[in-house]
């Protein structure tokens, strides 16, 4: 049996989940995983289902049949299936977050596919390309920016990508390219928004004397580093700590937070809550 996932967020009201679970029921569904938050502060009810279909169906069927459900209780929804998302990861010189992502895609556990790697440098290159994914140089100057991001473009609907993620890739896009790419893009920052901004952040960390060092995976958006944040690490350091261990731990840290953010995302775990998120474990 195919497995999908229903997503929903609406206006709270009294027989929600009813009619979702009705709907289900007529078209011979079984609800294996059932997950719901009402925000009472915005009055709004999110919900994630995921069920089988013991008939053959599809998602385009699903989310026709259930348009009338959505409607009358005023739903924004999705419906999916259990394919793996084709990911993108856009890095440049570091290369922790990418080698982390490509670990857990060839174990099995990253809960999505990589397709392939863009860089602004090309010193990643024998990475991806060892892994089997294709590696695409395309330098960044101000010159070439607007060029560099169509080719960006061009590369996720080539690679048919469901989502890109930013593992350390040190180039801030446009605005326009942020509005295409909402809430499909994930970027790992590092450190606790909003602090320890720019260059040297660990450096930044060790001159305030911090006693955590933490990451904060977020959806890109044109407010940089401001994102609905998906998930945070921490780690508790001390005195000890100069500035390259401080960097080693930190770097542990953003690995941990960007690949939860990705696998979660990649499940349907993820529902925006105007400038937050709801994350369904």
């Amino acid at each position: 049996m195919d497995t999908y996932t229903l997503t929903v967020n609406c206006p709270q009201h009294p027989g929600i989940v009813h009619a979702v679970t009705s709907f289900l029921f007529q078209q011979d569904c079984d609800i294996v995983e059932h997950q719901q938050f009402d925000d009472v502060v915005r009055g709004q009810l999110f919900l994630r289902t995921c069920f089988r279909s013991t008939k053959e169906t599809d998602v385009q069927f699903l989310s026709a049949a259930f348009e009338e459900t959505a409607a009358e209780f005023g739903m924004s929804f999705s419906v999916t299936d259990d394919r793996p998302r084709r990911v993108l990861v856009m890095a440049s010189k570091l290369g922790h977050c990418l080698n982390d992502l490509i670990f857990r895609w060839r174990a099995g556990t990253l809960g999505a596919d990589l397709v392939a790697v863009v860089s602004n440098h090309d010193d990643l290159r024998a990475m991806a390309e060892a892994a089997g994914l294709p590696f695409f140089h395309v330098p960044v100057t101000p010159a070439t920016k607007e060029a560099a991001e169509a080719r960006l473009l061009e590369l996720v609907d080539q690679y048919q990508v469901d989502l890109v993620v930013l593992g350390r890739y040190m180039q801030v896009l446009s605005d326009e390219t942020c509005r295409k790419l909402k809430g499909r893009a994930i970027n790992i920052h590092h450190s606790f928004l909003p602090g320890f901004k720019g260059a040297k952040p660990y450096h930044q960390a060790f001159d305030r004397g911090v006693k955590l060092v933490g990451a904060t995976a977020h959806y890109v958006t044109a407010d940089l580093d401001e994102g609905p944040i998906i998930e945070q690490e921490v780690i508790r350091i001390d005195h000890t700590y100069d500035p390259r261990a401080l960097s080693t731990v930190g770097r542990d840290a953003e690995s941990l937070a960007l690949s939860r953010a990705v696998r979660w995302h990649c499940q349907q775990r993820v529902l925006l809550n105007g400038g937050s998120t709801i994350v369904f474990s």
